[in-house]
């Protein structure tokens, strides 16, 4: 199939706009696989680190729990400094709140980019579709009703291609959010979990 971007005709550039698309969306699920893949790690290596805490160990508690690589362990390894320096209440709790907050951002950078992509290619190529037909039916009408079928056809499968362009850009870039957007989430509420568990854990150490 020798097709080029000429062949395609005004959907051509569009073709290389969903191209280039594509090839960013690829780089980006990559990129944010590879960032998220721990963020949902090191449950045993707290649940140890809260043992510790119990039995008194507080330092040992901090070293193992910053051993860590997700954003829970980030956060929690936080939370025992700041106990075992003596800083609690109101103000340490907007703080975890805070660095909570920012580890959240951190890990959806690059998401929104995801699902713009997801949502602006599939009206990419519908562009591309309607510019095909506007094109094909043109040259119907400067052929006074004479143009061959199949020159008129290969217009129109032609214009469509870019409709099949922007679906196949986008389905893979809308599954890979959602699911990316997920992990993210039960992320969040990994570090709300280890957070609350070992205030509770400082509050009844006999629990």
């Amino acid at each position: 199939m020798g097709m080029s971007l000429e062949t395609l005709g005004s959907g051509g550039p569009i073709i290389l706009v969903l191209a280039v698309l594509s090839l960013l969306s690829l780089a980006l699920i990559v990129v944010k696989i590879l960032q998220l893949w721990p963020v949902r790690s090191g449950s045993a290596l707290r649940a140890r680190a809260f043992e510790q805490w119990k039995s008194g160990d507080k330092h040992g508690a901090r070293q193992t729990v910053e051993g860590g690589k997700s954003p829970a362990d980030r956060v929690t390894a936080y939370a025992m400094k700041a106990l075992a320096a003596g800083f609690r209440g109101p103000a340490l709790e907007a703080e975890l709140t805070r660095r909570g907050n920012e580890e959240v951002a951190e890990m959806g950078s690059l998401i929104r980019l995801l699902e713009l992509i997801a949502m602006v290619s599939p009206l990419l190529g519908l562009l591309g579709t309607v510019l095909g037909m506007i094109q094909s039916f043109q040259q119907l009408e400067m052929a006074e009703g004479a143009a061959n079928a199949s020159v008129l056809a290969g217009g129109i499968w032609q214009a469509l291609l870019t409709t099949a362009a922007g679906l196949l850009v986008a389905i893979p870039a809308a599954v890979a959010a959602g699911l990316l957007s997920a992990r993210i989430d039960r992320a969040a509420q990994g570090i709300e979990s280890a957070v609350g568990e070992l205030m509770l854990t400082d509050q009844n150490p006999n629990l």
